[in-house]
C-alpha cells in the first residue's frame, strides 16, 4: 500500500508568510462531510486573522465538498485526510496530533461523525484523533432539520455533552435541501466566538455589515393598478440571500447566492403566437380619435382625494398655517399674495397601517426632543426564572428598574420601543411594547421576533444556567441525600444578537460584576461582539446592593474607552445612556468600532 504524502503549505498561495512564529491558540479543525462544510474555509481564515494556528484533518466525506489544496492555502499548514497521511505512524503521528492542539473544533460535526463520537468508533484520522485527545472538544452539528431532531441524534448530542464535549447548537433557518428549521450551522464569526470562549481568550471579533437596504423603484400613482395587475412574476432576490451575502462581504455564502443562477419562466410557441395576434388587431396610431377621447373623458373632481392619499408614508408632519393655504407662488420681485379660500378645506385622516411609526408616542415637532423619532428601540429587562420543578426556580434579584427606565426614557425622546421582560412587578412605561417572558429561551426567541431594531439594550439578567431536567412533581425529601441538581447552559443571547444577521446599529450590554468591574466589562464587550458595554458593582447585601435598588453607578465601556458616571438615580442613568445612545445613532462608526 503506498503511503500518501500530505498536501504541503508549500503549494499555498504567498499571502501567508510561512515562517512567522504562530504565537496564539493551536486548532485542531475536523470537516466533516456535509455542504456545510464550505463554510469550514471562512472559519479557517477568521481563525487565522485572529492569531490563531489551525490544522485541517478533513474526512473523506468532506472532501467531496472542499478540497485539501483550498484548506492548505487558507491554514498555511499541510491537510491531513487519512491516517497514512503521517510521517511517522510508527510513532503514534496521530496521538501526536491530537495532543499538540489546545482545542480540537468538529465542523461540521454530521450526524454520523455525532454517532461515532459517541459511540467510540475509530475507524478513520478524525475519529481516532478524535477519541485519542486529551484537549477539549468543541463540535458544531450540522445536519437535515429532521436528522438533528431524530430521538438518536438528540441521545448522542447529550451523551456527548455529558462525557465533557461541547456541542454548540445550530441555527434555525432555511437549509440546501429545501426544509426549514433547526440544523444550519451557525455562521463562521459565531464559531470563532464560541471558541474563544472556549479558550478563555479575547480576540478581535469581526465586523458585521448591516443590511442593505431594499429600494422600491418608484411606481406612476394613476397606473399603480394596472401595473401590479399587468407586471410579470419576476423573482427577486431574498432577503435571506442578500443579507447572507451583506453580512459575510462577500464570503463563501453570500457569493453562492449570488451565482446560483435562477430559472425563468419558459413560454411556449403557441403563447408567443398568440400574443402577436393580439398585437396585429390593435389599431393603427393614426386611427386613433384624440380629440373625441379627450372629450369623453369625465373628471371626476373627488377622485385626487384618494390619490393624493396614497402618497407618502410619514405618520406626522409639521405644522400647517390654515392661513399660509392656497398662497400663490411669486417670481423673485414679488411677494406672495394670498388667495381667497372659497371652499372650506376638508381634511380626511389616512390609516397607515404599514407604517413604521404605527404606535409611537406623539412628541414635541422639536427634532431637538425627539432624537429617536422613527428609530426602533429594543429593551431586555428584568430576571429570567429556570424551573427546577412546579414549584422551584432558578433566579436572580434583579429588578427590571434599570431596564425600565431606559425602555421609559427611550420612548420619551420618540422611539418606538419592545421592551422585553422577565417576571417583574413594575408598570409598563408610557407608549413602551411589553413583551412578559418566563426563561431564559423565551427571552431569546422573543429577542428574534423583535429584530431588526437600530438599537438594542440587553439590560436583563439572564441566567447562566438551567436545569437539564425539569421534575414534573414537585420533589420531596424522602430522608435521603438531595437529589443532584444537573445544570445546562443557557443560550448567549447578546453574542447571539452581534453575530447574527439581524444585527442592530447600536448593540448594548450590560455586566454585573461583583470584582474586577471594568476590566471584566472590556473583556465582556470583546468577547459578546458589543458596541458598549454598561458596568455596575452588584456586590452588597439584599437592600445595599444595586439590585432591586433606586441608585446606580455605571461605567460605560466603548472601544474608544470608559467613562464612569457618578451614582445617581436609576432614572438619571437611563436618561444619559439614551442620550449617548441617540447621539450615537446619528454620528458614523468609526473603523474600529468592533475591535
Amino acid at each position: 500500500m503506498g503511503m500518501h504524502q500530505p498536501i504541503g503549505a508549500d503549494s499555498a498561495s504567498d499571502e501567508f508568510e510561512r515562517d512567522r512564529e504562530v504565537s496564539g491558540p493551536k486548532i485542531l479543525l475536523v470537516i466533516g462531510g456535509g455542504i456545510a462544510a464550505y463554510k469550514s474555509c471562512e472559519l479557517v481564515r477568521l481563525i487565522r486573522k485572529a492569531g490563531g494556528e489551525v490544522t485541517c484533518v478533513l474526512t473523506e466525506g468532506g472532501q467531496q465538498f472542499v478540497t485539501p489544496m483550498a484548506l492548505a492555502a487558507l491554514s498555511g499548514k499541510k491537510v491531513y485526510t487519512s491516517l497514512f497521511d503521517l510521517k511517522d505512524e510508527v510513532e503514534m503521528g496521530h496521538i501526536q496530533l491530537s495532543r499538540d492542539a489546545d482545542l480540537v473544533v468538529v465542523c461540521p460535526a454530521t450526524a454520523d461523525l455525532l454517532a461515532k463520537m459517541a459511540a467510540g468508533i475509530a475507524d478513520d484520522l478524525a475519529t481516532t484523533l478524535i477519541l485519542a485527545t486529551d484537549k477539549p472538544v468543541l463540535t458544531v452539528p450540522a445536519m437535515n432539520v429532521k436528522m438533528w431532531e431524530h430521538s438518536a441524534t438528540q441521545r448522542n448530542a447529550d451523551w456527548l455533552r455529558q462525557a465533557g464535549v461541547k456541542v454548540m447548537d445550530p441555527d434555525e433557518g432555511p437549509m440546501a435541501c429545501g426544509e426549514f428549521g433547526p440544523g444550519r450551522l451557525p455562521e463562521p464569526v459565531a464559531i470563532l466566538s464560541k471558541i474563544a470562549e472556549e479558550l478563555e481568550i479575547d480576540i478581535d471579533l469581526p465586523e458585521l455589515a448591516a443590511p442593505a437596504p431594499q429600494l422600491a423603484a418608484p411606481v406612476e400613482e394613476a397606473d399603480a393598478e394596472d401595473a401590479e395587475a399587468e407586471a410579470p412574476e419576476i423573482e427577486a432576490l431574498e432577503p435571506e440571500d442578500g443579507e447572507e451575502f451583506e453580512k459575510s462581504g462577500g464570503g463563501l455564502g453570500g457569493l453562492l447566492s449570488m451565482i446560483i443562477p435562477r430559472s425563468t419562466p419558459k413560454r411556449s410557441h403557441e403563447e408567443i403566437e398568440e400574443e402577436y395576434e393580439e398585437l396585429e388587431d390593435l389599431p393603427e396610431p393614426d386611427m386613433l380619435d384624440a380629440e373625441a377621447l379627450v372629450e369623453n373623458t369625465e373628471i371626476d373632481p373627488d377622485a385626487a382625494g384618494p390619490l393624493l392619499a396614497k402618497k407618502g408614508g410619514a405618520a406626522a408632519a409639521p405644522p400647517i398655517d390654515p392661513e399660509a393655504l392656497n398662497h400663490t407662488v411669486a417670481r423673485k420681485d414679488e411677494r406672495a399674495k394670498p388667495q381667497p379660500v372659497e371652499e372650506e378645506v376638508q381634511t380626511q385622516e389616512v390609516a397607515f397601517e404599514d407604517s413604521p411609526l404605527a404606535g409611537q408616542p406623539e412628541f414635541d415637532p422639536d427634532p431637538e426632543h425627539r432624537p429617536l423619532y422613527g428609530k426602533h428601540v429594543l429593551v431586555t429587562a428584568g430576571p429570567t426564572r429556570e424551573p427546577i420543578d412546579p414549584v422551584r426556580y432558578i433566579a436572580n434579584r434583579s429588578s427590571g428598574k434599570q431596564g425600565f427606565a431606559i425602555a421609559a426614557m427611550a420612548a420619551a425622546a420618540g422611539a418606538r420601543v419592545t421592551l422585553i421582560s422577565g417576571p417583574v412587578h413594575l408598570p409598563t412605561p408610557h407608549g413602551v411594547d411589553r413583551i412578559d417572558v418566563e426563561t431564559a429561551e423565551d427571552m431569546a426567541e422573543e429577542v428574534r421576533n423583535a429584530l431588526p431594531a437600530d438599537a438594542a439594550f440587553m439590560v436583563a439578567a439572564v441566567s447562566d444556567w438551567k436545569s437539564k431536567h425539569v421534575a414534573g412533581e414537585k420533589m420531596k425529601k424522602r430522608g435521603s441525600a438531595p437529589p443532584a441538581l444537573i445544570l445546562a447552559e443557557n443560550p448567549d443571547i447578546l453574542a447571539a444578537v452581534a453575530a447574527g444577521r439581524k444585527r442592530p446599529h447600536l448593540l448594548i450590554g450590560f455586566a454585573a460584576e461583583t470584582e474586577n468591574v471594568v476590566e471584566n466589562a472590556k473583556t465582556k464587550r470583546k468577547r459578546k461582539g458589543a458596541d458598549w458595554i454598561i458596568a455596575n458593582d452588584v456586590a452588597g447585601a439584599v437592600g445595599e446592593s444595586v439590585m432591586g435598588g433606586d441608585i446606580n453607578q455605571v461605567h460605560i465601556v466603548t472601544p474608544k474607552g470608559v467613562e464612569s458616571l457618578p451614582e445617581m438615580p436609576k432614572d438619571e442613568v437611563a436618561r444619559e445612556l439614551v442620550r449617548r445612545a441617540a447621539e450615537a445613532l446619528v454620528e458614523p462608526k468609526d473603523d474600529d468600532e468592533h475591535d
